[in-house]
C-alpha cells in the first residue's frame, strides 16, 4: 500500500513536468494516452484494484480517483492555451472541438433571376416597388384603362374572390405603378417584381402562377429611343452577350403606341431553331408609352 501511495505521488508529479513541458497539442494527446490509454500507466493501476484487499481497493481508488480530478484540471488548462494559437489550430486537428453545422439547401433559380434584374436596374437608376398580391378592381383595371365589360378583359383569366368588395389576385404588376404615382411625383423611374396569378391552362409556355417584372419611367421628353436604349442594356447586362432588338406593333390598354420586344435567338444566334420556332428571334416582354387616359 505504501507503495502504491508512493507510486501515485511519483505519477503525479511526473505527469504535471510532461503536461507543462508540451509544446503542441499532439505532444499533449501523448502525455494523454501515457496515462489513460489501454495501457497507460493509471490505467494498469485501475486494473489492478480488482486483485487487492478490499480496504487497500477503496484508499487506492480513492488515490486514482484524486490523480484523475489533477491531471484534467492542468490538462484542460495546458489544453486552452494551446487552442488560443493560430498556428495550433492549423497545425493540428483538435478532435474534441464541436464541428461546424452543415448549410443546406440553395436559392431557388427564380430568386436568383429575379434578385440579378433588381441589381441591373438599380444599378440604372430605377427604384424596386412593390404591391399586394390581392388586389381590388380599381387598380387591377378600372385605373389602368381597362374599365368593366372592356374586350381586354378577356386577355386576363381572373381568380376572383368570394368578397363584396370584389377582390382579385392580380394578374399583372401594373396595380403597383398606380399605387405608386398616387403618392409620388416625376420624375419616375420604377420596377414592380412579384407574383401574378392568371387562370390559364398550364403548358410549356404558360402557368397560372407566374412572375412579372413591371417597369415604369416618367419624366420630360421621354420617348420609345428611351426605353430602347434601357431595355438594350439590361439585356446586355443580363445575358452578358450583346444582342439585337426587335420592336413590332401590339395592343396594351394602358400604353400608346403599343409594342412587343423580341431579341435575337440565344440558342441559333438568328439563324432559326426550334426554340425560336426557325424566326431568329424570342419574344421578351411587352412594352409601349403610357397611356393618355393613364397619365
Amino acid at each position: 500500500m505504501q507503495t502504491a501511495k508512493i507510486s501515485l505521488k511519483l505519477l503525479k508529479k511526473q505527469a504535471e513536468k510532461s503536461i507543462q513541458e508540451s509544446k503542441n497539442l499532439q505532444e499533449l494527446n501523448e502525455v494523454l494516452k501515457e496515462y489513460f490509454g489501454k495501457e497507460g500507466k493509471l490505467t494498469l493501476i485501475l486494473r489492478s484494484l480488482e486483485k487487492m484487499p478490499k480496504a487497500r481497493r477503496i484508499k487506492i481508488g480513492k488515490e486514482t480517483g484524486e490523480f484523475r480530478f489533477f491531471f484534467n484540471n492542468i490538462f484542460e488548462q495546458k489544453k486552452s492555451s494551446f487552442v488560443k494559437t493560430s498556428e495550433d489550430k492549423e497545425k493540428w486537428l483538435d478532435v474534441t472541438v464541436p464541428g461546424k453545422k452543415l448549410e443546406l439547401g440553395h436559392l431557388h433559380p427564380l430568386t436568383k433571376t429575379l434578385r440579378q434584374v433588381e441589381d441591373i436596374f438599380e444599378s440604372i437608376g430605377f427604384s424596386v416597388v412593390l404591391g399586394p398580391d390581392i388586389e381590388s378592381e380599381w387598380y387591377n383595371f378600372d385605373a389602368l384603362n381597362i374599365p368593366k365589360n372592356h374586350p381586354a378583359r378577356d386577355q386576363w383569366d381572373t381568380f376572383w374572390l368570394k368578397t363584396p368588395d370584389k377582390l382579385l389576385l392580380r394578374t399583372h404588376t401594373s396595380p403597383s405603378q398606380i399605387r405608386y404615382m398616387e403618392k409620388n411625383n416625376p420624375p419616375l423611374r420604377i420596377i414592380s417584381p412579384g407574383d401574378v396569378f392568371r387562370h390559364e391552362a398550364t403548358d410549356a409556355s404558360h402557368e397560372f402562377q407566374l412572375y412579372q417584372i413591371e417597369g415604369l419611367m416618367v419624366d420630360k421628353e421621354i420617348s420609345t429611343a428611351n426605353f430602347k436604349a434601357i431595355i438594350a442594356e439590361f439585356f446586355r447586362k443580363f445575358f452578358k452577350k450583346e444582342t439585337e432588338i426587335r420592336l413590332r406593333p401590339d395592343f396594351f390598354p394602358f400604353t400608346e403606341p403599343s409594342f412587343d420586344v423580341s431579341i435575337t435567338c440565344l440558342v441559333c444566334g438568328g439563324k432559326g431553331c426550334p426554340v425560336c420556332k426557325n424566326t431568329g428571334w424570342v419574344e421578351m416582354a411587352g412594352a409601349g408609352m403610357v397611356h393618355p387616359a393613364g397619365r
